[in-house]
């Protein structure tokens, strides 16, 4: 019998059904072991440290503070902990912004289930794992040095402005943006002028429509 110790997997999302799913596929596998779960940053970041995780499997839209400020400080206060982004947003607007966050892998929830566990045994190994397009778009970038054409406006977005930008897709209300983010009302409306500035929009009927389009789309791809 092998002696070699399970890699210990910390999972991070904040729908149960998806932590129970995400639990019963790994506990499957003889070398690999979940280790502790969470569904917000906030208790991510209490409880992973005691769970002596080798790999933390991190959704993107989180209770609160985002996914992406998550892997930041994973990458700053626990720089020996893979992170293996699974999420429902499409990789082609996200998975550039969780690597260069420090994650180590990018995974769309509708992949089949033997690919989450190769991309969670590469991360285990040190490797990366992100699909073919997302792959030839981050060497397109490389061979021409700079963008293409002009930076689309989307990519332009801090992680908060991003943020708020989804969930005002989603149709929620500033108040309730507010209170998922845990800031004010106040800074919500100032995250609001910042992105109708940078996609050089005139009014919040037009920021709305815009963010419903984006969200709409995203969930198309």
């Amino acid at each position: 019998m092998s002696t070699e110790r399970a890699t210990r997997v910390f999972l991070v999302d904040d729908h149960p059904l998806v932590r129970e799913w995400l639990t019963n596929l790994i506990t499957r596998q003889p070398d690999l072991v979940v280790c502790g779960e969470a569904e917000s940053t906030a208790s991510a970041l209490r409880t992973i440290a005691s769970a002596e995780a080798d790999v933390a499997i991190v959704d993107l839209s989180l209770d609160g503070r985002s996914g992406l400020e998550l892997i930041k400080e994973l990458r700053q206060l626990h720089p020996n902990i893979g992170v293996l982004v699974l999420s429902m947003h499409d990789e082609m607007s996200f998975a550039e912004r969780a690597l260069r966050a420090g994650a180590r892998g990018y995974v769309m929830k509708r992949e089949v289930a033997k690919q989450v566990v190769l991309a969670i045994r590469r991360v285990t190994e040190g490797g990366m794992w992100i699909s073919e397009r997302v792959s030839a778009l981050l060497a397109e970038k490389a061979a021409a040095g700079v963008p293409a054409g002009p930076e689309p406006p989307i990519d332009r977005l801090s992680e908060r402005e991003l943020e708020v930008f989804r969930l005002l897709g989603q149709g929620q209300a500033t108040r309730q943006i507010a209170g998922a983010l845990h800031v004010s009302a106040k800074t919500v409306q100032t995250y609001y002028a910042r992105v109708k500035l940078k996609f050089g929009l005139a009014s919040s009927t037009q920021l709305l429509r815009e963010a419903i389009r984006w969200h709409e789309e995203q969930g198309s791809r």
